[in-house]
């Protein structure tokens, strides 16, 4: 169904050169876009300048402790090269269902709409060879037909940097509440979130939040904070940037564990301090960026 329609692409420069059949078929789906985030009250794009900084796993935190704060939640995990969402949520190898041309969410244990390219490859290990307009063309069509119905939130995971699939997100959304950068405490990884700053700027969005993750590691044995990332300057970086620092989230053994174990912290352990600074997270994104309307 999704490699069908993969030509949207083709008149993302002026309509110039499309034929009059796909231009119908491109404002037809603009009005789609347009009905389905009608639905859905607030936007969260969750992006890093590189890889490796557990953006994904911060994702589904969020979107885990969005839900249980009470929020109808849905994630959408634009990452097509690499998706890791399904493998967060204990889903990988589920199948999607088709509601009226519509593509149906996977669900969570616990209610979190899912959806993923991850449910549309035949086994984990296929590659997905493509080039740019048919990444965007995917994206698009996952904004425009999968049935999330009324949502409150929608945590959109996309993959590190500044290629074509946050900037597809970015430009095809409309009305993106905030944008959360994931970095952690190294130079390399700051200058890369940076470039990711400054992008989202340029496209008119100033409601912009940094968490740090793996801000420090707490030792299983002894609890003791040790920075082996380098010292934690999140907040510094933030105010740097003028932008709004959420939190820091430690590295602990047990998140490690879960992700192994296709769940969640924030959804496993409700006690634990990483589901607590998420918590604390979430109020923030709340009071700065959802509440302003």
């Amino acid at each position: 169904m999704v490699e069908n329609n993969t030509h949207a692409h083709h008149g993302h420069h002026g309509n110039g050169n499309m034929s009059e059949e796909e231009q119908k078929a491109r404002i037809q789906q603009e009005i789609n876009i347009a009905n389905n985030m009608s639905h859905i009250k607030h936007k969260i794009v969750v992006m890093s300048g590189k890889g490796g900084v557990g953006k994904s796993t911060v994702a589904a935190n969020l979107a885990e402790t969005f839900n249980k704060m009470g929020y109808n939640t849905g994630i959408l995990d634009v990452d097509i090269h690499g998706p890791n969402i399904p493998k967060l949520f204990g889903k990988e190898g589920e199948v999607l269902g088709i509601d009226e041309e519509k593509i149906l969410p996977v669900m969570s244990e616990d209610g979190v709409a899912i959806m993923s390219m991850g449910f549309l490859l035949d086994s984990q290990d296929t590659p997905i060879i493509w080039r740019g307009p048919q990444k965007t063309g995917v994206i698009r069509q996952f904004i425009s037909d999968v049935k999330w119905g009324n949502l409150d939130v929608l945590i959109i995971d996309n993959p590190p940097g500044t290629g074509d699939e946050p900037l597809t997100v970015l430009q095809t959304i409309p009305d993106v509440d905030a944008v959360v950068m994931v970095t952690t405490p190294n130079s390399l990884s700051q200058e890369d979130v940076l470039k990711c700053v400054t992008m989202t700027k340029k496209m008119k969005i100033s409601n912009i939040g940094l968490i740090e993750n793996m801000a420090y590691f707490i030792c299983p044995h002894c609890e003791e904070k040790l920075n082996i990332f380098g010292e934690s300057q999140g907040d510094k970086f933030a105010e740097l940037m003028s932008i709004e620092f959420l939190g820091s989230i430690p590295l602990t053994e047990d998140v490690a564990k879960a992700v192994d174990n296709d769940t969640i912290i924030s959804a496993k352990d409700e006690k634990h301090i990483v589901s607590k600074e998420f918590k604390s997270i979430v109020s923030k994104i709340e009071k700065s960026f959802l509440n302003k309307q």
